[in-house]
């Protein structure tokens, strides 16, 4: 008897009839005589209705009560789930994610988890009972409820897989695996049958919204088997594994797959001063508020200053700008300027490491498209660049073509 993981993200979980139809396909592998432990999300839409609520109120919502507001979407979810078990005849319980002591820390809006205790799910697996948790959500030492982040049920479903020792996470969501890049945006985009944590690791966190980032660190971490599947259409889904060892090295991929982001900003700190530490003394405060900087360019000095370049999240932008106004004062540094119309792209793939030429070909597509290159940052297994946000899509395109990535016929 194997002990299943599986995580119903939003549209899985969408509407009344969509719900009864996870119920049935989680008593399928009860039927199979597995024991599984189903994670859900809130009805799609429902945690942006909660967020336009809080926003009708006030601008910018305290964050402790908008955790407390936004948890509710799952806890309605979990409640019915359990009852479309129960009606069919099969015992389940439903626990938020306090209610299991999913521990976190004290960071409203994007905590992360510490312990989980797995004795009460435990004692209910031992009686034939499905397990129906909350995702997105936990509590801090001080009991006040907590949320992961957007996507946070992915992280959920992963951590309980390993606290749990269970065999397999299944990751339920509208897609049915880990493609190429968006088929939304490249109709011929393939599906991959599996990909290394590292190649899925540096796509979540590059851009692709398949899986959250903390949940792959974490599948990784603790070596949990995980498999993106669909929740409307039967398939192997994509595997994710430890390597991809057992390929022929001859029939690795040079480029597994393309992501991209159109949530990027770029901030610039025009005329700093060129001394030692002047990074810190900039990226300090950055990161004392809480705003992730993603790529960083410093410009060669000249005349005893220089440039100093770095990206966030969009929706951060504004407070990252007034953080580097102060800065700007503070360092005498001549200008700040701002940038939030532009994208990011990325090549990845472990087969970068025995091929040169990689970023070669990728800067020489692009160039052939007429498309500048603002800021380059690489990897072992990844190249990425900004770039003009119109020119997104026709970006991932073109380099789609050129690497080959299409569905062969």
């Amino acid at each position: 008897m194997a002990l299943i993981v599986q995580k119903y993200g939003g549209t899985s979980v969408g509407t009344v009839e969509r719900i009864e139809a996870v119920a049935e396909k989680v008593i399928k592998f009860r039927q199979d005589g597995h024991d599984v432990v189903v994670v859900v999300s809130a009805m799609s839409g429902e945690t942006n209705r909660l967020l336009g609520l809080a926003s009708d109120v006030m601008e910018r919502p305290d964050p402790r009560e908008l955790d407390v507001l936004v948890s509710t979407g799952e806890q309605v979810t979990i409640a019915l789930l359990s009852m479309a078990l129960k009606k069919r005849g099969w015992d389940a319980r439903s626990y938020t994610g306090g209610q299991v002591r999913i521990l976190t820390d004290d960071s409203h809006g994007k905590a992360r988890i510490q312990s989980i205790d797995g004795e009460k799910m435990k004692n209910d697996l031992n009686e034939g009972r499905v397990v129906v948790v909350a995702g997105f959500q936990g509590v801090d030492e001080a009991g006040n409820i907590t949320t992961l982040g957007r996507g946070g049920s992915d992280t959920t479903g992963v951590a309980l897989a390993a606290a749990l020792g269970a065999d397999e996470c299944q990751i339920y969501t509208d897609v049915d695996g880990v493609y190429t890049t968006d088929p939304r945006v490249v109709e011929d985009a393939r599906r991959l049958e599996k990909i290394t944590f590292e190649e899925m690791l540096e796509m979540a966190s590059l851009g692709s919204k398949v899986l959250q980032i903390r949940s792959v660190e974490f599948a990784g971490k603790y070596k949990v088997p995980l498999r993106v599947l669909s929740s409307f259409k039967e398939g192997p889904g994509t595997l994710i594994t430890i390597d991809n060892e057992e390929d022929d090295s001859m029939e690795q991929p040079l480029i597994s797959g393309i992501a991209f982001n159109r949530d990027e900003a770029k901030l610039t700190l025009v005329g700093v001063p060129d001394i030692p530490g002047v990074a810190s003394r900039i990226l300090g405060p950055v990161g004392d508020k809480n705003v992730e900087v993603d790529m960083i360019v410093q410009n060669i000095g000249q005349d005893g200053t220089t440039d100093f370049t770095f990206t966030v999240h969009r929706n951060e932008f504004e407070k990252a700008e007034e953080i580097l106004q102060q800065i700007c004062a503070d360092l005498g540094a001549r200008e700040v300027v701002g940038d939030n119309k532009i994208a990011k792209v990325s090549i990845v793939g472990v087969g970068m490491r025995s091929h040169a030429g990689v970023a070669s070909t990728m800067f020489r597509c692009l160039a052939k498209e007429n498309i500048n290159i603002q800021m380059i940052s690489t990897s072992e297994i990844k190249v990425s660049v900004v770039i003009d946000e119109k020119y997104l899509e026709l970006a991932v395109r073109s380099l789609h073509s050129a690497f080959e990535l299409a569905e062969s016929e």
